[in-house]
């Protein structure tokens, strides 16, 4: 998921269990005991007790001790008859009720119940807890508010001797985002109880282009025994208006805790749409580590695709649960099935036998083992530093290993340089291809070196701005640009890019929210026409002085006309970009290369019925010295069933012949 961060919806769950009756539980019958007050402005028959041991933060959730630093000003009141407008406290603890008592050992609140515990708020009708049994028990109307997070449930009964517990009908608005700071008890929040909102699901919300951070979930019954949560069904989605277009249905779901990590399972899950359609797809074995980025993004675990050049065409992957190497390393595999490769009964994706691996690629006969491929990578970090190490195997036939092996490997960094965040790279790879537009297709067959890169974005009042800054040094073994020679170069590179959008005219937005009314589209379409500018300026430079550089300007029109919200032709695109190249010298290798001088960009996206729109995009050379003149050097269709919480498409790039499925889920506030 961009967009998507799903795992941390169950470390919530886990919180708000935590919250109300902690995990880590004293049983000492010492530990209890009243004290009559020594305090004259008290009536005899009131009594003060302490409740020691049995709010205690397990170590997943920074451990606080109710034992701790207990004086003799934590104090409640308590009466064998009720008191009426009374608060309990519990050291840091304050329960507010109506009505309070204490019968037959029993502690019981009813009435517009308030607990506190460092700004985080609990509502209820009703809450008792049993001494003699350590039984809790809280009904009716419960709402809690834990700083960015918040829940609901109609009852919880938790038994602190056997640490086992249920809620019932529980539902929640989780910010996956904030969700590591609300769990750090140790700090006060402002909250107060006006603040708890009944409503989960709300009437509008403002799109999130970037990630999915709102996630709204529900469970008829939790199940919770020690540090196992379970559900037998539970469902969650990134819609946050009412009557959402997405659920995502767990089943049997599983969640352990061990140290500062979350381990948890699930069967078979579903994404339902609409309410109607269901489909298939597999979380497996997943580990989430408390203050790590999320590893895994929502998908499913089968895979369609087209790749003509490399696969010979169709092929069917499945994606296996993730293998841990260490506390901060994972390995992903993904098994291809090479299915038109094998139907056809050979393969046009590999040189010949003992030749060079850049040869002309030739048809070859196949085998068994030519009838798989495998997709792997090991993700996460090391030392702070992340790492990624992709491997792509188009064939398990050994005699044509070299040619079908790729690997790509990073590892990155995030740093401060003048108040501005650049990413600090190290890189290395085999066999990386590279799209050069009249060029074609081309591959490095070797290459380490170093990249330092920053991507910004910003409004200038109506006007918007990306830039992007690059340096980078490195060592290359490609194709010499004159011959199909292998040659061996270090390359040095500074680029700088500015892509500017100019409102020439603009229809203003009545409100940048959505609503129920919004069907297709997560946010309100800015209709108008305008001027995109692109300034490029690119320096290379390797062995021997040679250099090349260029300095390229684009400047044209873009227009955006409909709401997409009727369900006819109501949303159209038309974008065109010349962009001209001032270009000198050249490069020593075919795959960086400055090919064209002049070239046009175009897209165009039409809504056509319902949720089905069109949008394709291509580069056409208009360099008058090019044998490509006039020719798409680059292009992309795509198909795409569009809703307000999710899009799902299938796409083709004709020019390296390479196409798939792509599905998405959007993200609001």
């Amino acid at each position: 998921m961009n967009n998507c961060q799903s795992q941390k919806f169950i470390f919530l769950i886990c919180t708000f269990l935590n919250f109300l009756f902690p995990l880590g539980v004293s049983h000492n019958s010492q530990a209890e005991s009243f004290h009559h007050t020594k305090s004259k402005n008290l009536i005899n028959k009131n009594k003060i007790f302490k409740l020691k041991g049995d709010f205690l933060y397990s170590d997943l959730f920074r451990i606080v001790d109710f034992n701790e630093n207990f004086s003799q000003n934590d104090q409640f009141l308590i009466s064998n008859n009720q008191i009426e407008n009374k608060t309990i406290r519990f050291n840091e603890l304050f329960i507010e009720s109506e009505v309070q008592e204490e019968r037959n050992n029993t502690l019981i609140a009813n009435g517009n119940v308030i607990v506190r515990f460092k700004g985080n708020i609990l509502k209820a009708d009703n809450l008792s807890y049993d001494r003699k049994l350590k039984l809790a028990k809280v009904e009716g109307n419960i709402h809690l508010l834990i700083n960015n997070q918040i829940f609901k449930a109609e009852k919880i009964e938790y038994d602190f001797i056997n640490q086992k517990g249920i809620f019932q009908n529980v539902e929640g608005l989780i910010n996956a985002e904030k969700i590591i700071s609300d769990l750090d008890f140790t700090v006060e929040k402002n909250n107060n109880p006006s603040e708890v909102i009944d409503k989960i699901y709300k009437d509008q919300v403002l799109h999130n282009p970037d990630k999915i951070v709102n996630w709204i979930f529900f469970a008829e019954k939790l199940i919770v025994d020690k540090n196992k949560w379970s559900s037998p069904q539970a469902f969650f989605t990134n819609d946050l208006i009412d009557t959402p277009q997405i659920q995502l249905q767990l089943n049997g779901l599983e969640v352990s805790s061990y140290e500062d990590k979350l381990r948890f399972k699930s069967k078979i899950n579903y994404l339902i749409l609409e309410d109607k359609k269901t489909i298939p797809f597999w979380f497996g074995d997943r580990t989430i580590i408390k203050n790590s980025e999320d590893r895994v993004a929502l998908q499913n675990r089968w895979k369609i695709g087209y790749d003509n050049l490399n696969k010979d065409g169709l092929f069917i992957g499945r994606k296996l649960n993730s293998i841990k190497i260490n506390d901060d390393l994972f390995l992903n595999i993904e098994p291809q099935f090479l299915f038109q490769r094998t139907l056809q009964g050979n393969t046009k994706s590999f040189v010949q036998k003992n030749k060079e691996l850049n040869s002309k690629r030739v048809k070859r006969d196949i085998s068994f083992s030519d009838f798989f491929a495998l997709n792997s990578n090991i993700d996460g970090s090391i030392k702070n530093w992340d790492f990624i190490l992709n491997k792509e195997i188009n064939s398990f036939d050994f005699e044509k290993f070299d040619n079908a092996l790729r690997v790509r490997t990073e590892l990155s960094k995030k740093i401060n340089i003048s108040d501005s965040i650049f990413v600090n790279k190290f890189f290395g790879a085999y066999r990386d291809p590279i799209w050069n537009g009249s060029i074609g297709e081309t591959e490095i067959y070797g290459a380490y070196g170093w990249q330092l890169e920053q991507e910004n974005s910003w409004y200038s009042g109506q006007v918007k701005n990306n830039q992007t800054i690059k340096f980078g040094l490195g060592n290359y073994k490609a194709e010499e640009l004159t011959t199909d020679n292998l040659i061996t170069s270090y390359k040095g590179i500074i680029s700088y890019q500015l892509k500017q959008k100019f409102p020439l005219q603009e229809k203003n937005l009545p409100s940048k929210y959505v609503d129920k009314s919004y069907k297709y589209i997560p946010s309100p379409i800015k209709k108008g026409a305008f001027i995109n500018t692109k300034i490029k300026a690119n320096h290379s430079f390797y062995d021997n002085g040679n250099s090349q550089q260029f300095v390229g300007f684009g400047l044209g029109p873009e227009i955006i006309l409909g709401d997409f919200k009727r369900d006819f032709f109501d949303y159209t695109r038309i974008s065109v970009l010349p962009f001209y190249k001032f270009k000198s010298g050249n490069s020593l290798f075919k795959f960086d290369q400055i090919s064209e001088k002049f070239t046009l960009d175009l897209s165009f996206d039409q809504h056509l019925i319902g949720s089905w729109v069109i949008e394709t995009k291509g580069t056409i050379n208009l360099d008058n010295d090019s044998n490509e003149y006039g020719n798409f050097i680059d292009s992309k269709i795509t198909i795409n069933w569009k809703k307000r919480a999710y899009s799902f498409g299938l796409f083709y790039q004709p020019n390296n012949e390479a196409g798939g499925i792509i599905f998405s889920l959007n993200g609001f506030e």
